[in-house]
């Protein structure tokens, strides 16, 4: 089903930037960029690598002549420069407003520019046999002091091939400049969250960036993913996740980088028996902001929370892709998203949930919900549900809208006017996304970007 509505003093390394000015193509920058690129001396991944970027140069940017990416074309890209940003915070500032949110004994590794920066990065106070090092520190031979043999093994594991997912994630394999590793050991509960900060400040034009989370049977955790800064910039992410039996991890990501870049993201999970993953992707960013979200059951039991809320203005877009393939029996997705729209702005929404054959008892719920705030912004939803068992309990919608005028009468008939009624019937509408966010401190910063999205923001505060 299609639904359309419109009118239609920390030293930052500078990350190597070989412009990305039409006729400077791709495969160029790479070769330029492959020998010094983190592993570089690794067969397995040099090899990748150049698997990857062979695979992007015959894909090319996804244009909408790709069912996948109808509403959401990347062919501008060939024709788009890129400009490294100036005069932006220090990152240092800008980690300092974020930290200032959360709890002092949380966990920080932290990006700049596509590249660790370990003065930034607090990650002392772990618990034993949890590991948490930046991949570049993996691929180039040295975690602690410690020879990362064993975590160097499970890295090229799990660290993916170039056949999978579409060309951007081809690139970003070919380009991965660093990114976060992550593993858990089983039984492990983290009462404190880990952060992955990915600031853009001054050094490069684009940044590529791919996280690996392995949690194993019975271990509890949080992590969130922050995307900031940048200018005219393009950010690729690939984050990894490998849940045990039983595991439980709830996965925030905030994508609030600045309103000229460009951000494409993949999520991709593996779920076993019994495990409990909660995914919550907020975008209040980018001029364009794509995220993919997909998650397999392979064993039963599995529980997948995919929750999402977005705000578009001027004329940025934003596209969620996710899908939930119900492999195993008695596996339970819960899936929602909203979006306000403004201005010119569009949103997109496809989501697929897939049931096989043998998933009998799989309980599925999708819903898509936006709400226009302009006569120009425009949202396309395509729900869908591929089932293959009989005994399934499985149900989505979709609904593109205004604010409603009886409500609006109501809150006018209590003493509002129009313009303050129409802000908390808005707020109203994305604060159920936000209450299903578990995390106190994660929760109170998806309210506050949420309002520095909307007008009249100081008449609402009383509400967080």
């Amino acid at each position: 089903m299609t639904v359309t509505s419109a009118p239609s003093a920390t030293s930052v390394p500078p990350t190597t930037s070989a412009g990305t000015a039409p006729g400077h193509s791709w495969p160029e920058q790479f070769a330029e960029r492959r020998p010094a690129l983190p592993g570089a001396r690794l067969d397995w991944l040099d090899a990748r690598r150049r698997q990857a970027i062979a695979r992007f140069a015959e894909l090319g940017w996804p244009s909408s002549r790709l069912e996948d990416w109808r509403h959401s074309s990347l062919s501008f890209l060939d024709q788009h420069p890129l400009h490294a940003p100036e005069d932006l915070p220090h990152p240092a500032n800008t980690l300092a407003r974020l930290r200032s949110a959360y709890d002092q004994h949380d966990h920080w590794l932290v990006f700049v520019d596509g590249r660790h920066e370990p003065s930034l990065s607090v990650t002392a106070g772990l618990p034993a046999g949890v590991e948490l090092h930046a991949i570049s520190t993996l691929l180039n031979g040295s975690a602690n002091g410690k020879a990362p043999d064993e975590l160097l093994e499970q890295l090229a594991a799990n660290f993916g091939d170039a056949d999978e997912g579409d060309s951007p994630q081809a690139l970003n394999l070919a380009l991965c400049s660093d990114g976060a590793f992550l593993r858990l050991p089983a039984g492990c509960t983290l009462n404190n969250t880990i952060h992955l900060v990915f600031i853009g400040a001054t050094a490069s034009s684009d940044r590529h960036l791919r996280n690996l989370i392995l949690a194993g049977e019975h271990c509890v955790a949080c992590v969130v993913e922050h995307h900031l800064g940048g200018g005219q910039t393009l950010s690729t992410t690939t984050t990894r996740i490998e849940l045990g039996a039983n595991a439980r991890l709830d996965h925030l990501k905030f994508q609030q980088e600045a309103p000229e870049a460009i951000h494409v993201g993949l999520t991709a999970v593996r779920q076993q028996a019994d495990s409990r993953f909660h995914s919550h992707s907020l975008s209040f960013g980018a001029k364009f902001a794509r995220h993919d979200i997909n998650t397999t059951f392979a064993g039963k039991g599995c529980e997948t929370l995919l929750n999402g809320l977005y705000h578009v203005d001027g004329r940025r877009h934003v596209d969620h892709h996710t899908q939930i393939d119900h492999a195993q029996p008695h596996g339970t997705s819960h899936e929602y998203y909203r979006g306000l729209l403004d201005g010119s702005g569009r949103g997109v929404f496809r989501g697929r949930i897939l049931v096989a054959k043998d998933a009998q008892r799989s309980d599925a719920i999708q819903r898509s919900d936006s709400l226009l705030l302009s006569k120009m912004a425009e949202a396309d939803a395509r729900p869908e549900l591929e089932i293959y068992a009989d005994d399934v309990k499985c149900a989505h919608g979709a609904t593109i809208g205004q604010l409603d005028d009886d409500a609006l009468f109501y809150l006018r008939s209590r003493g509002l006017d129009q313009q303050h009624a129409q802000q908390l019937l808005t707020y109203a509408f994305a604060a159920e996304v936000i209450e299903r966010i578990e995390h106190e401190a994660a929760r109170k910063q998806a309210r506050k970007a949420l309002l520095d999205c909307l007008p009249e923001q100081d008449t609402l505060e009383e509400l967080q």
